[in-house]
């Protein structure tokens, strides 16, 4: 299966190893390109404005829903961050929505975080794999 995952650029370790173990099982995976490239990973920690600048210097929005069309699923991975266990930022709502709306099989790594905005993620029915990355299917 063709595996596009998304997440926090903090977590960067969790999803290599994601990514390791899915191709280890025989899936084809991409992942972010503030994960590939160490000139936007390095920026992880800058301020809002230099971020977004990032974000629109290598049209990463954009250029990401494209890559997303070729790929039949989308993997969330969303660890703890700031206290919250299952965190999904603003970056990644985007995400899983653009894979809602473009019909691909949408899971997420851990349960989904108590937020502001938990019911349109329940609304995008996501698989929950509660770590186990050997439920994709």
């Amino acid at each position: 299966m063709k595996i596009i995952i998304c997440g926090s650029i903090s977590a960067s370790d969790e999803i290599l190893e994601v990514k390791k173990t899915l191709e280890d099982k025989g899936h084809q995976v991409e992942i972010p390109e503030g994960i590939k490239r160490p000139e936007i990973r390095a920026k992880t920690e800058a301020a809002v404005s230099e971020r977004a600048e990032i974000k629109t210097k290598y049209d990463l929005i954009r250029g990401y829903y494209e890559k997303m069309k070729m790929y039949d699923a989308v993997l969330i991975v969303n660890p703890e961050k700031k206290g919250i266990k299952g965190y999904i930022g603003g970056n990644t709502l985007i995400e899983m929505a653009f894979a809602h709306v473009l019909n691909k099989k949408l899971y997420c790594l851990y349960p989904l975080p108590d937020m502001s905005y938990t019911s349109e993620m329940l609304a995008m029915q996501p698989v929950i794999l509660n770590g186990d990355l050997n439920k994709i299917v």
